[in-house]
């Protein structure tokens, strides 16, 4: 009987697992063989090479579309639902009431019905090609034989595509890239009545000597006030430290581009170098394509761009069409302002005896829960925006935002396949808007050009939602009511043909003067990685495409050796035994942020500690004010203010619970010291155990402990980190990697990390990884055809 119970159990084990690769075997994607697609003026050839990545040869642009809609519907339908989902507010109902308070806070923003109510300024006359990739999503979803894997284990099934989902892929992009809620404002906002002019000056100090602007020069690092001027001991100060985690260390999403002319080049083109550097996942966020087509618009009658392309858009977001390459990175302008709106006697509306009270629309959102219980939010809307936050008394903060307005959002992207040059280019960026971004284009006649593209905010001069960022002695209180501003144009935030031949940016600053007003100020990093990078491009007078690689895999450590400095020589007097300690297993210092250092990890953890002391005690008096309200704005410029800090150890500007720099100093070695110590001898504590990938896909947690690591690439020890080219960290850091020569495309180079498929049992899933994990050349152009695939039209 117990033999007879076994073997049943066991055939029903078998049975189970059975059905369970039935299942996953049916939601692959065809690779090949002849499918109808409805819509198609004539057939469409789709050729994937070894590692997925797509060729597509069509008659038309709207057959072209129609077959890369049908693609990604097949290939990442479960990762385009997310990104719609994530811009909608709509996750709870995939994966239950866990997710409602992140739903709350995007739902807010209203961006499925803002899409409705200014659809007309999305598609921008591109309806009909937009309409062809929407039916060919639906109909590559269709065609698959069961639903895509993920929506068994969330026991979901797909919603449709539609035109309105295109445009929330691009605003969850606007949700990647830009701060939705405003914070750091926020924090500063908050804590600048508490400090005096002197402190407010140091901490919002808005450059280093690490600066490496494209336009304008350096601001160089803060000049300290006097004892005379500025106290630390003397103002108050909380009870109790807060640990301000990293704070001017943290990875920023965004991007390195970088180019030089033709005339630096042996082939008289230009070259182009593009990583951008956000969350990484399994699959990619990028879907690597070549798109090829007859089109009368394009030089030379015929399209032929290869790039990536993100599921859920039509377009090919960075690449290269044999006439001009095109790449982008993050700007960190100032996006968004809070408005503070009067405590209103009559509530909230606005009266004749109350007129300063601006009107509010009210909206009740419904958001569905699998599994539980729809919930509502309510929401205030004024004329600014949003209100999303209250004080005691009455006064509210309403957020306006670019993504919030009509035209915040096109289509243009489309149109970079058939740019010839870079002027056409240029052309093509004044009627595009996505999240604002630094554009580098460069085109086979060897000219480079960067523009800022995307829309801006169009203040006024004398009228800001909030002062964070005027003078120290600028009026507390903004203006009684400012008007809400519209979009504005980015056109003329440029600089083209650069005398010497060489651009670049990497998320810092890039302008000065009415450029940079223009911009803003929106936390934008330090330089110390753009610098590294326009120091490697001034260090040579030739470049091919692998010197161009060369410098995007550049993890040499140059900002942090003179902090390696400062560590050795505080170890070697007084009596500190912590920092002996750490200083003798930092002693061999490699200069690198390579996986075997140990001096690495040490010194960056070492800094990091004495960040968080400086900006503890800079931010102590607004801290002591506001108690539990207070809110730890992000310094990214900190380094501008603590590297002179710490060279000259001012006793009027050391934190007051410290007695001497060299006991924060030693303070700051215990904290590390004793964190390393938990997992072995300091000697062993190496970058590459600290910056282990962990880049899996989003269901990952959802399976059981033994089967998480089928959704995982592998737990690599990673080089780089944040000040140099090669960022890297353990689930963020260069989603693509792109080096490329317009018209001379075979020589070009690209990298993507986690694979071109979502399908587990895809021979595409993590296919290329290892190669980016290396900084293995490989290929731009799709290589040799593995699989064939023949779309028919349906008569």
């Amino acid at each position: 009987m117990l033999a007879w119970g076994a073997g049943m159990l066991a055939l029903l084990l078998v049975l189970l697992a059975a059905a369970a690769c039935l299942a996953l075997r049916g939601s692959l994607p065809s690779l090949e063989g002849e499918h109808p697609l409805a819509g198609l003026a004539a057939p469409v050839r789709i050729d994937r090479d070894a590692n997925g990545t797509v060729t597509i040869d069509a008659a038309n642009q709207l057959d072209a579309v129609r077959a890369l809609g049908y693609v990604h519907g097949q290939e990442r339908f479960f990762e385009m639902d997310l990104m719609r989902r994530t811009a909608a507010g709509e996750l709870a109902a995939l994966f239950g009431p866990a997710a409602v308070e992140t739903d709350k806070r995007r739902r807010v923003h209203r961006m499925r019905q803002r899409v409705r109510t200014h659809l007309a300024s999305f598609t921008q006359g591109q309806r009909e090609a937009i309409d062809a990739y929407v039916a060919g999503v639906n109909s590559g979803l269709a065609a698959l034989d069961a639903r895509p894997w993920p929506y068994l284990l969330v026991r979901r099934t797909p919603e449709p595509w539609t035109v309105e989902d295109v445009a929330l892929t691009g605003f969850a992009m606007y949700f990647d890239l830009q701060d939705a809620g405003n914070a750091n404002e926020l924090a500063l906002w908050q804590a600048r009545p508490h400090l005096p002019a002197p402190l407010w000056n140091l901490l919002v100090h808005d450059g280093s000597s690490w600066d490496a602007a494209i336009m304008g020069g350096p601001r160089g690092d803060a000049a300290l006030p006097g004892p005379g001027e500025l106290d630390l001991r003397t103002l108050a100060r909380p009870a109790t430290p807060i640990a301000a985690a990293g704070h001017g260390d943290r990875p920023a999403l965004g991007s390195n581009n970088f180019a030089v002319s033709g005339a630096l080049s042996a082939t008289g083109s230009a070259i182009v170098a593009d990583d951008m550097h956000l969350g990484l996942r399994v699959p990619n966020i990028w879907f690597r394509a070549r798109l090829r087509y007859p089109d009368a618009d394009a030089p030379g009658g015929r399209v032929d761009a290869t790039g990536f392309t993100l599921p859920g858009l039509p377009a090919i977001v960075v690449g290269s069409n044999g006439h001009v390459a095109w790449a982008f990175t993050n700007s960190y302008g100032d996006w968004l302002d809070w408005q503070e709106l009067p405590a209103c006697a009559s509530g909230t509306e606005a009266t004749a005896d109350d007129p300063a009270c601006p009107p509010v629309q009210r909206f009740r959102e419904r958001i569905d829960v699998a599994g539980g219980d729809p919930v509502e939010l309510d929401i205030e809307e004024t004329d600014w925006g949003p209100i999303l936050h209250r004080s005691v008394d009455g006064r509210r903060l309403a957020l306006r935002w670019v993504a919030h307005q009509p035209g915040a959002l096109t289509v243009g992207l489309m149109d970079f396949l058939r740019a010839g040059s870079v002027a056409s280019a240029l052309e093509i960026a004044d009627r595009s808007a996505i999240p604002a971004q630094n554009l580098l284009v460069g085109d086979r006649d060897g000219t480079i050009a960067w523009r800022l593209l995307g829309v801006l905010p169009r203040r006024e001069d004398a009228c800001r939602a909030t002062p964070v960022h005027a003078a120290a002695d600028a009026p507390l209180d903004p203006p009684a009511r400012c008007p809400p501003w519209e979009l504005g144009t980015s056109a003329g935030v440029a600089r083209v043909a650069p005398d010497d031949g060489r651009l670049w940016t990497a998320n810092n600053r890039v302008a000065d003067g009415e450029a940079l007003a223009k911009i803003g100020d929106g936390g934008y990093v330090l330089g110390a990685r753009a610098k590294q990078i326009r120091d490697g491009l001034g260090a040579r007078e030739h470049f091919d495409e692998r010197a161009l690689l060369d410098i995007q895999l550049d993890d040499r450590s140059i900002f942090l050796e003179r902090w390696w400095r400062l560590l050795q020589a505080e170890a070697a007097r007084g009596d500190a035994p912590a920092l002996r300690e750490v200083a003798a297993a930092a002693s061999d210092w490699s200069g690198r942020a390579d996986v075997d250092s140990v001096s690495y990890r040490l010194v960056r953890g070492w800094r990091q500690h004495v960040h968080e002391r400086i900006a503890d005690g800079l931010t102590g008096p607004a801290r002591a004010a506001l108690g539990d309200a207070f809110l730890m704005p992000n310094l990214p410029q900190l380094e501008g203010v603590a590297w002179p800090m710490v060279s000259q150890q001012p006793a009027h500007l050391l934190p007051p619970r410290f007695e001497s720099w060299q006991a924060l100093f030693e303070d700051a070695a215990i904290q590390l010291r004793d964190e390393l110590n938990a997992q072995g001898p300091l000697a062993g504590r190496s970058w590459g155990e600290r910056n282990t990938a962990s880049i899996c896909h989003p269901l990952q947690r959802a399976l059981p402990a033994l089967a998480r690591h089928w959704l995982c690439m592998p737990a690599d020890p990673l080089p780089g980190d944040s000040h140099m080219p090669r960022v890297q960290a353990p689930d963020m850091g260069a989603s693509e990697r792109m080096v490329v020569s317009p018209g001379h495309e075979d020589d070009g180079i690209a990298h993507m990390p986690g694979g071109q498929s979502g399908h587990l049992l895809s021979p595409f899933w993590g296919a290329g990884h290892e190669d980016w994990v290396q900084g293995r050349p490989t290929p731009f152009l799709p290589g040799p055809v593995r699989y064939t695939l023949t779309l028919a039209p349906v008569r």
